[in-house]
């Protein structure tokens, strides 16, 4: 669908033709052209800003709808795994390939879509995003084998990588003030829920089996969603873009995804395949790739070229110290997801369902705290990621002595008040990082900023379930899946003890 003029921001109407210099005596008595401008108001420049369109409430209902396809995407099938083994004889690292190869795609495309968006239109992107994610789904949910299913699952995670910096960037590009505040909290709450959710809602799916498709309907669920999402977004969602955008950098997004895939792949499937050769000669080949991707990065913004990932965005207060605490975040959350999935299944003998079900205290409290954030931050300032992290830890703990007392026979209830405490914790942390890093961003670098944050948040993620992940799998034939869960939640009780010092280095306050 076309953009309406009150959709674009980079379009102007013609100026109106002036008088001719020769009889300045002479005026013409000719109404000027239908669309020019007043003879009292000078000619526009070739750049003059144009107030930016307002996002809508439904219009932001709708960008954090596609928001959270692809975060829901990216866990709903760590409960259906079991399911899809059983069904196509996947096995150990197949299994392993159905959810690295969507999230390594993911991750690595995700800096080129928020780029992609500033130039084209963050409008046009996510509608194709939309579109692309609904079809890729419809394959997963189609899929006849093992093979097939990894294959429509890197296409969905490019899909994805489409779809999600499109709703930072149009978040950041327009909404001001306390509407930005507010969309950002409630942008920061659908990514936590929904990585959450996601577990909630693939234990449904896959225990009520409707129609006898068994795990396939944690994809087909996808395709209805995406048509519905696509028609509120074409009527919705402004059409906005960079003023200045820049060509895509090339040697950079070869790097950077040269950089993600040796540093991924190996640590996600390695494991799995029994650490054979090539997962440690990619691992050697990860600190290269890193370092020609930040010196082609650096050289590019000194030539005056803008590289796909800019230095000197890197240097911004906000989003360094932001970034950073992402990281060890990210990577404990995205650990914790698929460590308990496996844990209440095989340890526990959970369904499907009733392992989903255990996670509803952590989403519901996330999202109750993600609300209150703003509230929060104008009166605490950075204080309150200090405080989210220690009550996160405090949820750590009362897990982990839940599982060492109470196993085997733990219930979901004795499990509910570890769970409602961490995710209470977590949804003050996320939120509020994720608008820490976009709170001194420039409006022109909101698409390749967002993509930054995102590919960092995924990226961590996807680190979480390879350490945490093989940590723990690694652990089973020796001490138990008791022990190797006990071992799993100190080791991330110690990542939120780094993240609890990182707290210090954000701004004190926030714009």
């Amino acid at each position: 669908m076309s953009t309406t003029p009150a959709q674009t921001t980079t379009t102007k109407a013609p100026a109106a033709p002036e008088a001719p210099t020769a009889a300045p005596a002479t005026p013409k008595t000719t109404p000027p052209p239908s669309g020019a401008a007043p003879a009292a108001t000078p000619a526009p420049g070739p750049q003059q800003h144009r107030t930016p369109p307002l996002l809508t409430p439904l219009g932001l209902l709708t960008v954090l709808l596609g928001a959270a396809l692809p975060l829901i995407d990216f866990f709903i099938v760590n409960v259906a795994l079991p399911t899809i083994d059983a069904d196509l004889r996947a096995g150990p690292a197949m299994l392993e390939m159905v959810v690295a190869g969507y999230g390594v795609a993911y991750a690595m495309l995700l800096v080129l879509g928020g780029r992609l968006g500033d130039m084209v239109g963050r409008r046009r992107l996510f509608l194709w995003g939309l579109a692309a994610f609904g079809v890729t789904s419809l394959a997963c949910g189609l899929a006849p084998d093992a093979w097939t299913l990894v294959a429509a699952r890197i296409a969905q995670g490019a899909a994805s990588a489409l779809l999600l910096p499109q709703v930072l960037a149009t978040i950041q590009a327009t909404t001001t003030g306390k509407r930005r505040a507010r969309a950002l909290s409630l942008y920061g709450g659908t990514a936590g829920v929904s990585s959450a959710v996601g577990q909630v809602l693939g234990g449904l799916l896959v225990s009520v089996d409707l129609a006898g498709t068994g795990w396939r309907a944690v994809f087909l669920v996808n395709v209805p969603i995406a048509a519905a999402a696509w028609l509120l977004a074409a009527r919705t969602v402004p059409e906005t873009r960079s003023p200045h955008p820049t060509r895509v950098d090339a040697p950079g997004t070869a790097l950077l995804a040269a950089t993600l895939i040796t540093l991924l792949l190996p640590l996600t499937e390695g494991r799995a395949a029994g650490w054979p050769l090539w997962s440690w000669l990619l691992l050697a080949v990860f600190p290269v790739a890193a370092a020609a991707f930040v010196r082609v990065e650096r050289r590019a913004e000194r030539a005056g070229r803008t590289p796909l990932v800019p230095p000197s965005l890197l240097r911004i207060p906000s989003v360094s110290s932001g970034l950073t605490m992402i990281v060890p975040f990210t990577l404990g959350f995205g650990g914790f997801m698929f460590v308990i999935a496996v844990a209440l299944q095989n340890g526990l003998h959970y369904g499907p369902f009733t392992a989903g079900l255990s996670l509803a205290p952590l989403c519901l409290t996330f999202f109750v705290a993600s609300l209150a954030g703003p509230r929060l931050v104008l009166r605490f300032g950075r204080r309150v990621v200090l405080a989210g992290s220690m009550i996160q830890g405090t949820g750590l703990i009362l897990l982990a002595l839940t599982v060492y007392a109470g196993w085997p026979g733990i219930s979901v209830a004795a499990l509910a008040p570890g769970m409602a405490v961490l995710g209470f914790g977590q949804g003050m942390v996320l939120p509020v990082l994720l608008r820490i890093v976009l709170s001194e961003l420039p409006a022109a670098q909101a698409g390749v900023g967002g993509g930054v944050m995102v590919t960092t948040q995924q990226s961590g993620m996807a680190l979480g379930v390879a350490t945490l992940g093989t940590l723990f799998l690694s652990l089973l034939p020796s001490v138990g899946i008791r022990d190797a869960l006990l071992a799993a939640l100190l080791t991330q009780l110690a990542i939120v003890a780094g993240t609890t010092l990182l707290s210090l280095r954000l701004p004190r306050t926030l714009r």
